[in-house]
This record gives C-alpha cells, structure tokens and sequence, in this order.
C-alpha cells in the first residue's frame, strides 16, 4: 500500500518527481489535517487516481500478542476502490449471498478449487458458522493473505445481507504489522476534501478505541498522510 512515509526522510533512491514534490513539503512541521488534506491531493500526481494512506506510528510493544492492535471501521464514503467478496456459504445459502452482492459463492467445491490451484480471485472472505470447519483444509492458503473469516473481523456471519452490505459500502479491517506500524487507505485523490475528512476521523476514532488495555504511554505517535507512491506529510496527532 504506497510508500511507508514515516521511513520519508531516507529518500537517496526516490524518483526525481518524488524529489519535487517532497520541496513542497515541510519535513520539520506538523501539519493540521485539512491543510494536510490538500496538500496529499497536490502531490498526487500519478497517471491513476492514486489512493490517500494513512500511516500510523503506535506506542505497542509488538513483542506481546495482547497488544496487537486490529478491528473494523465503516468508512463514510468507502475507500474508492470496489472489492470483490466471496461467500463461503451452504448450497441453500448461495441464491441470498448473490443477491446481497457476493462475487462469488460456494461451499466445498469452491474449497476444493482453492485447494487445488491454489489461486485467490478476490479481496474479501466470508463464511457462514456452518462451513467454518471445511475451511481449514485451505487456511494455510487464505491465512497468509489475511483472508481467512473471523469473529474478530466479524467475517463469520449468519447475516449475509447486513455483512455483505457493509464490506460493499466501506467496511475495512485493519491491524498493526509486526513494527507496530497501521497502514490504511481512506479514499481517493479524486474525493472532495470534506470526505477524505470524514473518513479520516472516522478511522482515527477507531484506532483510539481499538487501544489494547496494556498498552502504556503515548498510543498514537506519529501519523502521516500521503497519496500512492507520494511524499508523507506529518499530522497534528
């Protein structure tokens, strides 16, 4: 997910436009977040519509597995980008998951599939309480791609409608890597400034409440905005 800007300041190897852009910004200054905004938009200058990264620096002893930090946030606006989501469900089950909007759907064929070829054709992963079991044949698969349904990301359902709805409308997980570090797109350089707010502080908020109850002093270090392959600009934490 673009560049880890908060390593911004070892930038010997960066591209020559890397290197203009990286002028306009204040390396020294912690910029408020609508100023950062702005200036995330000005320096997204690739061929695509680059995504907008939020790059958070915590205050986790990543040693100790209680204090992993991850959960679930429903983004105002999503992150621009569709994904495609593939219901592990019941024969019985499939007509629901489709119409709810799933990708793809199956049970024990699909899984023999995956286990076969070993090929991924989507973002997401869900699965009804019932195929949990079955899925284990192919975890080492799903697993490493951080696909594998759980309670904790709130993947395993009886709710397909509702679930399938909210991955749909900008539901995202996300989890501190193994340096204590959250990477995660808010949006895209083409959404209007108040949107990428909104998403900003939606997800800010519930990086705050996913604080794990041993962790001590300062939770929330560092945070950097930037866009796809773009310089970091430091926040106001």
């Amino acid at each position: 997910m673009g560049v880890r800007v908060y390593r911004d300041e070892k930038i010997m190897s960066r591209s020559k436009r890397y290197l203009e852009l990286s002028k306009k910004i204040d390396k020294n200054k912690l910029y408020p977040i609508d100023q950062a905004i702005k200036l995330t938009k000005e320096t997204a200058t690739t061929k695509f519509d680059s995504s907008v990264e939020v790059h958070v620096r915590l205050g986790i002893n990543t040693k100790k597995t209680e204090q992993q930090v991850r959960g679930t946030v429903t983004l105002p606006f999503g992150t621009g980008k569709t994904k495609k989501i593939a219901a592990f469900v019941t024969p019985e089950k499939e007509g629901e998951a489709k119409e709810a909007g799933a990708d793809v759907c199956g049970g024990q064929e699909l899984i023999d599939q995956i286990k076969a070829t070993g090929k991924i054709d989507f973002d997401i992963a869900l699965a009804t309480p019932d195929l949990m079991p079955k899925l284990a044949i192919i975890a080492k698969i799903l697993g490493p791609r951080g696909l594998m349904p759980s309670p904790k990301n709130e993947t395993i359902t009886t709710n397909l409608k509702k679930t399938i709805a909210d991955l749909k409308k900008g539901k995202v997980n996300f989890k501190s890597d193994d340096t204590g570090n959250i990477h995660q797109i808010i949006g895209k350089a083409s959404f209007d400034d108040k949107k990428l707010l909104e998403n900003y502080a939606t997800f800010i908020e519930a990086l705050r409440k996913a604080k794990p109850a041993t962790a001590k002093g300062n939770y929330i270090q560092n945070i950097y905005l930037s866009s796809s392959m773009g310089p970091g600009i430091k926040i106001q934490a």
